[in-house]
């Protein structure tokens, strides 16, 4: 039996793979790398300034409590050693793949040279459904578990250059990577969805901004808290928690109002659903994405590229 180590992106799924039951140690990947200011390297005090800032400014994620539940484990994953594959459990979508990245760069940099194996969401033979690794019963699990992928050396120093990439000074240097194959099936929709969280170029407003005004307008709305519900289900490869999309949807609020028991667009949100005023102004921050501050950038959607300001 081969020694492994199983790291896990979030507790949600280690609860899962706790029941299975499978032999190996684990490491509980709690970090949230899509947002926020980041550096290539991780186990350095920049990156844990950095994060540790932002956490607590964003989300009052206390310093002492990012130690116990990420440094620590990533100082477990640094002094790793003597393990015969190395599997990764990391969901489909923009979130999980951003930690993912990080956490193959990171077992590069440490010359970690065990086969690196991945367990992803997807649809596998024999199963009917579609279904995020969180949400899968034990048997799916273990089917996942037993198919898993293999990642060659191209695979690892790819996501390791994606990695380099997201926290470089360029973030259209990342959409020549889209076509590249991988074993990865989700990577290439992940990273587009990156550039499209970027602002537009003609509303100032990113994609997954403009969708919840477009599910403002095209559904019967009662509540924020309703609001966040249709979010959480209709935003495609982002991933987000429901912090995240509350904090968005709370800065999108000169957008839309609550009358009459049901959220609906004010004047503003007309106009930038339709495409007829740039608020750029008003949206800008010094929000950052990996390396970049977001507002430095812009996203046009006719050609998909990224254009600095």
């Amino acid at each position: 039996m081969p020694q492994q180590l199983h790291i896990i992106n979030g507790d949600g799924i280690a609860k899962s793979f706790r029941e299975l039951e499978l032999p190996g140690e684990i490491i509980i990947w709690r970090e949230m790398l899509c947002e926020g200011p980041t550096t290539a390297s991780l186990d350095n005090e920049e990156f844990y300034g950095l994060r540790k800032n932002f956490l607590k400014r964003t989300y009052d994620i206390s310093p002492e409590y990012y130690e116990d539940k990420f440094i620590t484990e990533l100082n477990k994953l640094t002094a790793a050693n003597g393990y015969d594959e190395i599997v990764l459990w990391f969901e489909f979508d923009l979130f999980s793949h951003i930690n993912m990245l990080a956490v193959i760069s990171h077992l590069q940099d440490n010359e970690k040279t065990a086969p690196v194996y991945l367990v992803c969401s997807k649809k596998l033979q024999d199963e009917k459904e579609f279904f995020p690794l969180s949400q899968l019963s034990l048997k799916h699990l273990k089917n996942h578990y037993d198919q898993r992928i293999p990642l060659n050396i191209d695979d690892v120093e790819t996501a390791a250059l994606m990695w380099q990439l997201y926290n470089g000074d360029n973030p259209q240097k990342l959409k020549g990577l889209i076509t590249r194959e991988t074993n990865f099936e989700y990577l290439s929709s992940c990273i587009r969805a990156h550039l499209e969280r970027f602002p537009n170029v003609a509303t100032g407003l990113n994609s997954l901004e403009k969708n919840v005004l477009k599910l403002i307008h095209n559904n019967t709305i009662t509540s924020i808290n309703h609001l966040v519900g249709y979010t959480l289900e209709y935003q495609g490869y982002f991933g987000f928690g429901d912090m995240q999309i509350t904090r968005m949807i709370n800065n999108l609020s000169i957008f839309y109002k609550v009358e009459n028991e049901r959220v609906v667009l004010t004047e503003e949100g007309e106009e930038a659903l339709n495409g007829t005023r740039n608020f750029y102004r008003e949206m800008k921050n010094d929000e950052c994405l990996g390396g970049v501050k977001k507002y430095d950038f812009l996203y046009d959607s006719d050609s998909h590229k990224i254009l600095k300001l």
